[in-house]
């Protein structure tokens, strides 16, 4: 006699997923990026910490899906004003529209907390943040350190803010 169980159910199963990311995004943004761990999560989600890690894996894998949830919005943004451009244009364009919507949205000034208190490292390390940038850029394939260089720009452009937009926009530009 076989037994349906909760946790095989696909339903159920995305149920729990997104209570999970629901959860996580919450402690993320009431303590910081820095300061989540999975037995906060476990007990905010009422599980044990295997089932996060069954479900949605460790620390790392959830923290990227935080990010790449919240960067949604700010992505289409930047897609959106690139679309027909290329070469040097496609490029300061994503820059300086991505740091325009990531200082403007609440998720953004997150990520930009967390660099501030050493926390760069994992956000220039993320698999995650180097497709975007490869992607919105238009520089996919073209260096392999692009992508590394895009995502040092924006944080630098977030963490050392000119009070000045166009002396920003020169300083792309050069």
């Amino acid at each position: 006699m076989s037994r349906d169980d909760w946790l095989f159910d696909d339903g159920r199963r995305v149920a729990a997923i997104e209570r999970i990311y629901t959860a996580a995004t919450e402690l993320i943004y009431q303590d910081g990026i820095d300061a989540f761990n999975v037995d906060a999560l476990a007990a905010q989600t009422h599980c044990s910490r295997a089932t996060i890690y069954r479900f949605v894996g460790g620390k790392k894998d959830i923290r990227e899906a935080v990010l790449a949830r919240a960067a949604t919005r700010i992505v289409e943004t930047v897609r959106a004003s690139v679309e027909g451009r290329t070469g040097p244009d496609r490029v300061l364009t994503a820059i300086e529209v991505a740091v325009r919507e990531i200082r403007a949205h609440p998720a953004g000034q997150l990520f930009v907390d967390s660099a501030r208190a050493g926390g760069w490292n994992w956000l220039t390390a993320s698999e995650a943040v180097a497709d975007f940038a490869s992607e919105l850029t238009g520089i996919a394939g073209d260096d392999p350190h692009a992508a590394q260089w895009i995502v040092r720009m924006v944080l630098s452009l977030l963490l050392l803010p000119d009070t000045d937009s166009r002396a920003e926009h020169q300083m792309l530009q050069r």
